[in-house]
């Protein structure tokens, strides 16, 4: 069944690992999952241990840095990153932890499929029993609130449930970081109970339960302090009036999916991607929510989340909120600019500390929601496109929504500090301007080898920021620093490799191997500050360069930038094979967004071969951001910001011989749609939101009609008033008789 575009139900075989199917509101996110029961794993985002984490500014500076990389002392190097004392042997304290599993099983029962209910925001789990008699059980999860509610047919009756605390299933790791055991009260009934997690420095987390006849209410309550006990706030949100949630939450939902886009593909696989990537995106980032972290609200309970579930900038952040923008929810980045907001002090600090530099911001790469340093990853430490990439997120948002307020609070002050990063680190060189320590993300790891001169991924940051600021500048009537255009005239965009010249990492530093980030190649895409026509000797030399590596070390969120990449160079089928590849081989039964393959073979980073019996993974490493760059892929197949217009399906795909698509908000706060019909684009349609001019290339042929009227030529540029539509169509030919 499909509404405007988009399928209502989805329905698919219930995962059997903790990488189950999520619902979310931003702050508590539900994982159901099964074999013979069915698991319910709650977590409340926000729920941190901070102890461990770093102030950036007690490490060390750019300057020393740079001596102690020139004399390779790599003993100097790794004492300036080492973690703080006490850390435990395991690893570090500062973490993210999870929260409860529910086991709901009846004798005889046993959960099969879950049912997606995309318009009104439910998951049904369809349950089989004796001699395969089926039944069914919803679960809802309040949009605005901590409550779930579970609720099931007759035939289930008498359904156990039961609670295990993540405290219990993590009992040895949390013990080794003096983490107490959680405790645990059971009502006089037996028919609910709370469990509390308290932590050695920071709130506690109360997760409380009740049964009623045929349903069962979950809540969470995080406490405000050291002091407070939530369990109060926990059983308190468990009474919660069920319909009236589901009303508000009903709301919110159609609200959601009458503002996202709506998309008609031809594609199966495609097509599920985009709708499952807007339900995810809205239990991920919606503006009721904290800032999502690597994970958001969805933490295992069988061990510590990866990676701490904390915010990496250097693209998993950024890949997590990007698609926001073209499907319309630009509030949804509201969190994430309250925290930064909130950092602005500690980042000016970073800065001064590191580049002695009063106009300059740092954003480390890995940081806690206080921006404290997670582990001592050093070369991520210091990769200043983190900031810059993050501010160039923000000026995106100014042009996707012209929100004067984001323009003057959040992108103005993180794109001049960006700049004033990489004006520090700038140093003459034989006439022109160069980065002398710079590195390419995770190349090379944390080595002695792992940074050099003039990294590519820096200069394309350093010129997108640059050109952002004199745009936001003329915006704001700020006056122009003259450094601004020294440097985009003085500083190259790229640095290059090879015969065929292609694009390097950094000053003599092929790509020699697959490797998971594209930085080198952020020039094309995210940073566009290289045409790929206009460009086209390098980046063809480097895009086959790339393509001869392979994917074989790559992770999930790898591969929408690689359909990206080659979406923005007219290798539209290229793009769709890609996002293919990454169903089948990031993906599990249930639709779980994983940031390893599924199965050995896919890529280097998945289990073990299964040679021996005993052969076995670690569950899967659920990661939600290669979902929304799916997501965003696909907006940036269909419609391009082509810097000074915008680019309409620039490459239709070969099978795509009828599609269509409406609401795709892009650069100039514009909401586009079109139709392909026999693998031609056939119609644009353009709603200016804020007026201005309107720029675009509507692969319409070389004449087509605006509004009726001819135009000659294959752009349009035309003045728009608030609120006006204008219809593009393909000129009749012969072949369209």
């Amino acid at each position: 069944m499909h509404t405007n575009g988009r399928q209502v139900n989805w329905s698919f075989p219930l995962p059997r690992a903790t990488a189950g199917v999520p619902l979310g509101n931003g702050n508590v996110g539900v994982l159901v999952w099964g074999d013979a029961s069915l698991h319910l794993t709650l977590a409340r985002a926000g729920f941190w241990d901070r102890r461990g984490g770093t102030p950036f500014r007690s490490r060390t500076t750019y300057r020393d840095l740079r001596r102690l990389l020139e004399a390779g002392d790599e003993a100097g190097v790794r004492a300036a990153f080492a973690p703080p004392d006490g850390q435990p042997a395991q690893g570090r304290l500062l973490q993210q932890h999870g929260g409860a599993r529910f086991v709901l099983s009846l004798s005889g029962w046993h959960p099969e499929r879950a049912v997606l209910d995309l318009a009104a925001g439910l998951l049904r789990v369809e349950w089989t029993g004796p001699r395969a008699v089926t039944a069914c059980m919803s679960i809802d999860l309040a949009m605005q609130g901590e409550a779930v509610w579970c609720a099931w047919d007759e035939a289930l009756a008498g359904m156990g449930v039961a609670c295990v605390p993540a405290g219990e299933l993590q009992r040895d790791d949390r013990a080794e970081r003096g983490i107490v055991p959680p405790e645990i009260s059971v009502d006089a009934d037996g028919g609910g109970g709370c469990v509390v997690q308290r932590l050695p420095a920071d709130p506690a987390l109360a997760i409380a339960w009740r049964v009623q006849g045929r349903s069962l209410a979950l809540a969470t309550a995080l406490g405000g302090s050291m002091d407070e006990d939530p369990a109060v706030s926990a059983r308190s949100r468990c009474a919660d009036d069920p319909g009236e949630a589901r009303r508000r939450s009903a709301a919110w939902w159609s609200a959601y999916w009458a503002d996202v886009p709506r998309f008609d593909l031809p594609d199966a696989i495609v097509q599920q991607a985009v709708d499952l990537g807007l339900w995810k995106q809205a239990g991920l980032t919606p503006p009721q929510g904290v800032a999502a972290a690597l994970q958001g609200p969805w933490m295992e309970d069988h061990r510590p989340p990866p990676w701490a579930n904390d915010y990496h900038f250097n693209i998993n952040v950024e890949m997590v909120y990007g698609p926001c923008l073209p499907t319309n929810r630009a509030a949804h980045l509201d969190p994430l600019w309250r925290m930064l907001r909130a950092w602005l002090p500690e980042l000016r600090a970073n800065a001064a500390a590191f580049f002695g530099a009063p106009d300059a911001l740092m954003l480390p790469h890995a940081v806690d929601d206080g921006c404290r340093v997670v582990g001592s990853f050093w070369t991520g430490t210091i990769d200043h496109a983190c900031t810059a990439w993050v501010a160039l997120m923000a000026w995106e948002h100014w042009r996707h929504t012209r929100d004067r307020r984001v323009l003057e609070e959040i992108a103005w002050p993180l794109l001049a500090g960006a700049f004033g990063g990489y004006h520090a680190m700038c140093e003459e060189r034989e006439g022109r301007l160069s980065l002398p320590v710079s590195v390419s993300p995770e190349y090379n790891g944390c080595g002695m080898d792992a940074w050099g001169r003039d990294a590519s991924f820096q200069l394309a940051a350093a010129h997108a920021v640059t050109r952002a600021l004199q745009q936001a500048a003329a915006e704001l009537g700020r006056p122009i620093d003259p450094r601004w255009a020294d440097l985009r005239s003085r500083l190259p965009r790229w640095t290059t490799f090879g015969s065929p010249q292609r694009i390097a990492l950094w000053q003599g530093r092929d790509l020699e191997c697959s490797h998971r980030h594209h930085s080198h190649l952020a020039g094309i895409w995210p940073f566009k500050t290289i045409d790929p026509v206009a460009e086209r000797e390098v980046v063809e030399a480097s895009l086959k360069h790339w393509t001869r590596h392979g994917a074989g070390a790559w992770s999930g969120w790898c591969i929408p930038w690689a359909a990206v990449l080659c979406a923005r160079c007219g290798a539209a089928d290229a793009a769709v094979a890609w996002l293919h590849w990454w169903q089948a081989a990031f993906t599990n039964c249930g639709h779980g967004t994983l940031h390893d393959g599924v199965e050995a073979g896919l890529t280097a980073l998945s289990g073990p071969w299964p040679l021996r019996p005993q052969a076995s993974r670690d569950g899967e490493l659920m990661q939600l951001d290669a979902a929304m760059g799916v997501l965003w892929a696909v907006c940036e197949l269909l419609v391009q910001d082509r810097d000074d217009h915008l680019a309409i399906l620039p490459s239709v795909p070969e099978a795509w011989a009828d599609a269509s698509f409406d609401g795709i908000r892009t650069p100039g706060a514009f909401l586009v749609g079109a139709t392909v019909r026999r693998r031609r684009v056939d119609e644009v349609r353009v709603l200016s939101t804020t007026g201005g001019e309107l720029a675009i290339a509507p692969n319409l042929g070389p004449a087509f009609t605006v509004d009726g009227v001819h135009h000659e030529g294959t752009l349009l540029r035309v003045p728009t008033a608030p609120g006006q539509h204008l219809v593009l169509r393909r000129m009749l030919d012969v072949c369209s008789l």
